[in-house]
């Protein structure tokens, strides 16, 4: 167990944990903004009758990600946290856009798949165990899950207003839009991270392997189910009421 410490977060710290909070909220928003809408939309999509496509459509994104999850943390280890979470992003505004430009269901669902391609989170959550000290890391965590918290709220009240402006294509268009802001976030505000993170992670482990409960407390940082298990319980969400539907 830690000791207790009065250390103040560093600078370099609070500017990581408001940087990787601002990318999730920014990713997250464009998302919950089509949780309400989609399927007043999806009525008069071509395809947009079969309630389980429409679910698929919507679960799409989750399932995508919780089957991307690890591999892109393992990419994250080898090339670097930054490269790994812009190319998801790139992904997911490819996906965006796609979707915007969708004349049917089916071009919907390669959209969402596209966007779920960008899985992230894992990358975001292991760059924020980078930059920050142990005994801060909580701190950052929280800020992330408030601001998804924050945006979905926000998404629930804002997405009809939206809806009846821009449209869905303008949401799905907005997401995109939302994502590039994010990449300028990586890239401006959050700070470099170390080269090569998991290396000198992984021979601190092994200098503590005489001590098993201190290396298992360690090796939660990589475990992958929280994301995976998110991005299930999101696609499961979305996806499920649709397929209920459709059976009956």
């Amino acid at each position: 167990m830690l000791s207790p410490t009065n250390d103040p977060m560093t600078s370099a710290e609070r500017r990581a944990g408001i940087g990787l909070a601002s990318i999730f909220a920014l990713r997250m928003l464009g998302l919950f903004l089509i949780l309400p809408v989609f399927s007043i939309y999806a009525k008069d999509l071509p395809g947009g009758d079969d309630m389980s496509l429409v679910g698929f459509a919507l679960g799409a994104y989750g399932l995508t990600q919780a089957c991307l999850q690890i591999l892109y943390g393992t990419a994250s280890d080898r090339f670097g946290r930054k490269p790994v979470i812009v190319f998801g992003l790139v992904l997911f505004i490819i996906g965006s856009f796609v979707a915007a430009l969708a004349g049917d269901i089916y071009g919907v669902i390669a959209g969402r798949v596209l966007q779920g391609a960008g899985a992230i989170s894992a990358a975001v959550t292991a760059l924020a165990a980078d930059l920050t000290r142990e005994q801060h890391l909580t701190k950052v965590m929280a800020m992330i899950g408030s601001s998804i918290g924050l945006v979905f709220a926000l998404s629930m009240v804002g997405a009809p207003l939206l809806y009846a402006t821009i449209g869905m294509p303008g949401i799905f268009a907005l997401t995109g839009v939302l994502a590039i802001l994010a990449i300028l976030v990586v890239l401006r505000v959050v700070p470099a991270a170390p080269a090569i993170p998991l290396t000198a992670r992984l021979a601190e482990l092994r200098r503590g392997a005489e001590q098993p409960a201190t290396a298992a407390h360690e090796l939660w940082r990589f475990y992958p189910a929280p994301d995976a298990d998110g991005d299930v319980g999101a696609a499961a969400f979305g996806a499920g009421p649709y397929w209920r539907a459709a059976r009956r």
